[in-house]
């Protein structure tokens, strides 16, 4: 692949996420995708010949970005309580700066959610939870979580940073009742929901 190529595949990437998350993969047209990267339609359809292709290519290039970003969760060196702050100031940040992906995530993953299995057949996930298991051992031990639990934590976790953003048009109308900024809100969730499930744990 030249270096012309690589930067016309980047735009058409750039174009099409941002296209795919503002309208779904079914509200989403080629010709649009293409007008935001500044590209004619035939030369999309050369990098990549079907909508459907080229939202696969996205969904997956997503998921590999938000698992790199997180990759620190993995860390040795880091206390269970360190990542779980980690984890939500993290988290919460990259959804302020992507608001509308979770909802665009969960229709997609109910729409087809063969596809995100496919991804994570390329994931690992077997070794990173015996990872975090045995970096951890003691402290779950001294905070009686079982390996049985550990999924219902860490669901419970990933839904309080999600939900949020999920209901953003809700919630929004219901702290306007009661003089709540929804912005500042989700800026001081990140230490509380932090403080939440420590304390939560460790009781």
């Amino acid at each position: 692949m030249t270096e012309n190529d690589r930067q016309t595949e980047e735009k058409i990437f750039e174009a099409a996420t941002y296209v795919f998350i503002d309208k779904g993969m079914d509200g989403a047209r080629m010709q649009a995708i293409a007008n935001h990267a500044g590209i004619n339609k035939a030369l999309l359809h050369y990098y990549f010949r079907t909508k459907d292709r080229l939202f696969a290519a996205v969904f997956e290039k997503i998921a590999v970005k938000i698992l790199r970003k997180f990759a620190p969760v993995f860390d040795e060196k880091l206390s269970i309580e360190e990542k779980i702050r980690f984890f939500f100031r993290e988290h919460i940040t990259f959804l302020q700066e992507n608001p509308k992906l979770p909802i665009f995530i969960l229709n997609e993953i109910n729409r087809n959610p063969a596809r995100l299995r496919k991804i994570l057949n390329n994931i690992d996930i077997k070794t990173m939870w015996s990872m975090l298991n045995k970096q951890h051992r003691k402290e779950l031990k001294k905070y009686n979580i079982t390996e049985a639990a550990l999924p219902q934590i860490m669901v419970s976790i990933a839904a309080i940073s999600v939900f949020p953003f999920a209901a953003r048009g809700i919630l929004e109308g219901i702290f306007e009742k009661i003089g709540v900024d929804f912005d500042q809100y989700i800026e001081q969730r990140k230490e509380f929901s932090a403080e939440f499930v420590i304390k939560a744990l460790t009781k």
